[in-house]
């Protein structure tokens, strides 16, 4: 029975902790000295000071560094209810429990969402968990920033990943990482859970906009640049989530199991991940669901013998939202609370999230699992020591607490102008009939009309402020098309139309309209979709519009890509994503020139809605009845631009190769059109007689070039054998990928150049 506790202030509380930051006192833990425990020794080699605190611990305080509570256990009625921190609350989760992490779920903010009000509540907490375990242990605080510092208001918010996926630039996604860590530190929050690794398959599917995109090699380079981006300074940990296989359930719904052979799992779904991996990530989530009918968070072979003994991963696994106590409740593979913590122990989960109303069943039953044998002392010691490593990197023991004062200077509109870079070079150019695009600086008057035309939680989707999105009522700055577009051409050339017949009739009086159409936000399992198409009435509209025989150009807002229906017959189409808080800055500056557009599809645009899952890399065979080939509306890495460009030829730097070595390829492309842009120059590798079936096609490199108008250059590229390694056998998928030797092409726009691998 939960115990009915007071509200109290945390004014005592914080007041203590800004007495002892504004004197200089810091906890034990940073004074040490030669004589104090190796532990507290700054000086001393990491290995040496976990194993030094971990031998002075004892079974309930080992037990409490794998559990991660929601901060609302700590808050209001130690449940849902949020508010004010409560002491009894604290101590019940930080000093009985000896919880060793804390997070913030989507929403679960302070009552004032303030930077700094943010950095004053997980001050508390760490201060509280600190001064109430006799070892003095810091928790490290989580929290979900996958756009910017999402859950704070007035923090710049970054396009969504998928956004970043066309944008086909590891540069961007690097300092995306930098500029969101700085941010989450500065207000607390030492660990972000990003970014996704997932491959988009399924645009049913809720969380397809969390994706970079459905190429393995794409998906996995932009993932580890925003890996690196965000752990540079060494003050912020990433996270690699949803390993492994996350993002093609059955039935296209969240956390629906997934059936995927072997090869094809081996071959597509773990090289985004590893590449995270690889580029250090000190952190990994595990997938929710199951995959070929074992949980992740069961599956031995995935967190251990895989990611552990042959990735060489060192980091800690965290679970998923509650999903240790979903191996009792929702797989059903375990019969009690107990023995599914010892399961997913034992499988190689290092720490539990946990809502409210599951911490004390977690505790419980890993302490009886662990008293019976059944998880032994060895693995628990090698979970918590994997905590505590990544709490001394991060020099929590050192420098436990921010500066509260500095948060709100820190975070609030910081680095608009890479919001607005980002957004920019993420915006796809579908359509262009007639080159209308475009739009002249002195055109006489725009109409800007459709539901996402004003919207600022439109253009910024879930996992913004709340789980689902802006909640109703909620204002976070931002700037929108219509408001884009008014600072561009000035407020009396520009009209916001608010319905359909407003919009024709504003129309028919002035000399273009800009008609933002897509979809509410929304996260997770609320986010799903059947039926994944433009709303009928945002169709009509569009087709309303366009009959007044003026120019119309479609933007498109969206966490995935929508069946357009009758919407397809648009002149002119833009795909905006989900392009976050400084959206319509950049969606102005394309429309009317002042950027050249340069974004590229990351995924492949599907004509109807059956068609799923679709990729460009479906495997080729005698495929039978219409569109039962890879048949897009738009093709994976299609964009158009207001320039012309060319490849001109591709060469190697030898046409032959071994199975270890790596590809030079020479690129020569040229801008034949007379504005300058940036050219996306893909390198794609083809296998025209291989024993096991592979795509048509696989991305192998990839990079952005700046091209002036009329200029022509030799790009330089480089790609590992490895990129097109494929699991042998036979049907069972058994061995591990292998580079198969034989003759290869490899392609670089309608150019090619032939490679043999001896």
């Amino acid at each position: 029975m939960k115990p009915i506790v007071p509200r109290q202030s945390l004014r005592a509380t914080l007041t203590a902790v800004f007495m002892l930051l504004a004197l200089g006192v810091v906890p034990a833990s940073a004074t040490a000295q030669s004589g104090q425990p190796t532990y507290l020794n700054a000086q001393a080699p990491i290995s040496r000071r976990v194993a030094d605190l971990l031998r002075r611990m004892n079974l309930e305080e080992k037990i409490g560094q794998t559990a991660q509570p929601a901060v609302v256990t700590l808050q209001g009625d130690c449940n849902w209810s949020g508010g004010e921190l409560v002491p009894a609350c604290m101590k019940h989760e930080l000093a009985d429990q000896h919880v060793g992490s804390v997070l913030s779920g989507g929403g679960q903010a302070p009552p004032r969402n303030t930077p700094k009000d943010w950095a004053d509540m997980v001050n508390a907490v760490q201060k509280y968990a600190i001064d109430n375990n006799r070892l003095h242990i810091p928790i490290v605080y989580g929290v979900d920033a996958v756009h910017g510092h999402n859950n704070v208001l007035g923090a710049t918010k970054f396009p969504q990943q998928l956004g970043i996926g066309a944008s086909w630039d590891p540069a961007v996604s690097n300092a995306m990482g930098q500029s969101t860590a700085k941010a989450v530190k500065a207000t607390g929050p030492m660990w972000n859970f990003a970014p996704v690794l997932d491959i988009a398959r399924d645009t049913r599917w809720g969380r397809y906009y969390e994706t970079y995109s459905e190429d393995p090699y794409l998906a996995g380079s932009l993932g580890a640049e925003n890996v690196k981006g965000l752990q540079q300074s060494g003050q912020v940990a990433a996270t690699v989530k949803h390993f492994g296989g996350y993002s093609e359930p059955q039935n296209g719904h969240d956390r629906s199991p997934a059936q995927l052979d072997m090869r094809y799992f081996q071959d597509t779904f773990l090289p985004a991940y590893k590449a995270a991996v690889d580029a250090g990530a000190q952190t990994l989530m595990v997938n929710s669901g199951a995959v070929n009918g074992i949980p992740a968070h069961s599956s031995h072979y995935l967190l251990t013998d895989l990611l552990r003994k042959s990735w060489g991963f060192k980091g800690v696994v965290v679970s998923d939202w509650d999903d240790v106590k979903s191996l009792q409740t929702a797989h059903h593979i375990a019969g009690s609370y107990a023995e599914a913590t010892g399961i997913a122990m034992n499988a190689g989960v290092d720490m539990a999230m946990l809502p409210p109303g599951s911490v004390d069943g977690y505790i419980d039953g890993l302490t009886a699992q662990v008293k019976s044998g059944k998880v032994s002392r060895a693995r628990l010691d090698e979970a918590v020591s994997r905590i505590l490593t990544l709490k001394f990197r991060l020099g929590l023991f050192e420098n436990p607490y921010v500066d509260a004062a500095k948060a709100d200077a820190a975070v609030l509109g910081a680095d608009k102008d890479l919001a607005v870079k980002a957004a920019t070079e993420s915006l796809t150019l579908l359509k262009n009939d007639g080159n209308a695009l475009p739009l002249p600086t002195g055109i006489g008057k725009v109409v800007v009309a459709g539901p996402s035309a004003d919207s600022v939680p439109n253009q910024n989707g879930g996992w913004t402020i709340a789980w689902q999105g802006i909640p109703d009522g909620v204002q976070d700055p931002g700037v929108t098309v219509y408001g884009g577009v008014r600072t561009l051409l000035g407020a009396g050339k520009v009209d916001l139309a608010k319905t359909t017949a407003e919009a024709v009739d504003k129309t028919k009086d002035a000399d273009a309209a800009i008609v933002v159409v897509g979809e509410k936000p929304g996260a997770e399992g609320v986010n799903d979709s059947e039926t994944p198409e433009l709303a009928a009435d945002q169709q009509d509209l569009i087709a309303q519009v366009q009959a007044t025989g003026k120019p119309v150009i479609v933007v498109v807002m969206a966490s995935r890509p929508l069946v357009l229906g009758k919407a397809t017959a648009a002149k002119q189409l833009v795909m905006a994503w989900l392009p976050g808080s400084e959206g319509g800055t950049a969606v102005a500056n394309v429309l009317f020139g002042k950027a050249n557009p340069s974004g590229r599809l990351p995924v492949s645009w599907p004509k109807s809605i059956g068609d799923q899952p679709m990729y460009y890399q479906q495997l080729p065979g005698p495929n039978g009845g219409t569109s039962s080939a890879y048949d897009p509306l738009f093709p994976f890495g299609f964009g158009l631009s207001y320039t012309g460009y060319e490849f001109q030829g591709v060469s190697l730097g030898s046409a032959s190769a071994s199975p270890r070595s790596t590809v030079r390829v020479d690129v020569k492309v040229a801008n034949t059109g007379k504005v300058d842009g940036d050219m996306v120059v893909p390198v794609y590798a083809a296998q025209p007689v291989s024993r096991i079936v592979v795509p048509p096609k696989r991305l192998v490199a990839y990079t952005r070039v700046t091209l002036k108008a009329g200029e022509a250059r030799t790009v330089t590229l480089s790609f590992p054998m490895s990129r097109l390694a494929v699991t042998p056998g036979d049907i069972n998928g058994a061995g591990t990928p292998v580079v198969q030797p034989g003759a290869y092409q490899v392609i670089a726009g309608d150019k090619t150049s032939d490679l043999t691998v001896r």
